[in-house]
């Protein structure tokens, strides 16, 4: 459709998205006619913006008010009209002194990169970790409460799992002590699918010498690193910054029902895996998702890779439609390439 527009067309189109970005309310065609500095008349403004408006590229909030841009007319704007800028030094610097902190692990590498473009973008970061099958290093079961206990799982890589189980009320921390040493006599140097079936026999012919109450944890633990997660891991830091800027109460409800999706983890997830299979950062604009239809909200993400060269994860920001794209896009894609090699290098 880009090259259906005239010069003409294109400055006036580029100009409402400007406009639209940087205050997002809609601008008349006296406004514009004033921007542009030129021989344009408002009334030659007025129907250049209707011929946008019947191509779908923008629309008129209320009957007497100026122009906004759709979404198609956003997508069209990133993907043919948009000038990407350069990240500044002190961008570049930011990025790489929060990420690059000796000693973090990976779980504190991935925060920390999502806590920084979060601050940086005053959007709301996002990171997708897959499961890795990698060999554990540690395991331990701790009793936090009656009736409930923690496992931690730690890889050779650095990844942290943690996850709340529930026990019988009555269960005595002995009981996870020779849980935990049975678990470590079988996982720590393999993986969890590598030791999984032969823990299960054991457990299933009684062959351990663990009595009926630590079978119960040692299977419900397990249960819960190898179930239901399979997609991976999620991160979000800076959801406040989606509520910045709110402007009437309609636009707090598409911020509340962005909130929903995102505690929607399998949404979130495969949407950040369609990055797996594309180069460079992927941009979601509105209705590009059923996701941010309603929400009125974007997401830039793009995919990091480790040393072999391979997609691992995904990280990336979400943000009202109206976001900075010239400014966020550039910000991924170096926090994407600077994750891929902090985690190549572990």
């Amino acid at each position: 459709m880009i090259p259906e527009l005239d010069e003409r067309s294109r400055t006036i189109f580029k100009q409402i998205v400007d406009a639209y970005v940087t205050t997002g309310e809609p601008i008349g065609s006296r406004t514009l006619s004033q921007r542009l500095n030129s021989s344009l008349s408002p009334a030659t403004v007025r129907n250049v913006m209707a011929d946008l408006e019947d191509a779908g590229l923008l629309f008129s909030p209320h009957a007497s008010a100026g122009r906004l841009p759709t979404d198609a007319g956003i997508r069209l704007f990133v993907n043919g009209l948009l000038q990407v800028g350069n990240l500044s030094r002190e961008e570049r610097e930011s990025i790489e002194g929060q990420c690059h902190v000796e000693g973090t692990s990976m779980e504190g590498l991935l925060k920390e990169a999502t806590t920084v473009l979060s601050g940086l973008s005053h959007c709301a970061g996002l990171v997708m970790a897959p499961k890795t099958d990698v060999p554990l290093k540690h395991i331990e079961i701790v009793a936090l409460s009656p009736g409930r206990a923690l496992v931690v799982l730690v890889t050779e890589n650095g990844i942290v799992e943690n996850r709340i189980i529930e026990t019988a009320h009555d269960l005595p921390p002995s009981a996870l002590i020779e849980a935990s040493n049975f678990l470590s006599a079988r996982l720590v140097g393999r993986t969890i699918s590598e030791a999984s079936g032969q823990i299960m026999t054991e457990l299933d012919q009684h062959r351990a010498n663990l009595d009926d109450l630590t079978k119960s944890v040692v299977a419900s633990g397990l249960a819960s690193w190898a179930g239901n997660d399979e997609g991976g891991t999620l991160i979000v830091s800076g959801q406040a910054n989606l509520l910045e800027d709110v402007r009437a109460a309609t636009d707090l409800e598409q911020i509340r029902s962005l909130f929903e999706a995102l505690e929607t983890k399998e949404t979130m997830l495969k949407l950040l895996t369609l990055a797996d299979s594309a180069e460079g950062v992927q941009i979601f604009i509105g209705s590009d998702n059923q996701l941010f239809g309603m929400s009125g909200c974007s997401m830039i993400v793009g995919s990091y890779r480790d040393g072999r060269e391979q997609v691992v994860g995904a990280i990336g920001v979400v943000g009202p439609t109206r976001m900075n794209y010239a400014r966020i896009i550039p910000m991924v894609d170096y926090t994407a390439k600077l994750v891929g090699r902090l985690v190549g290098n572990r």
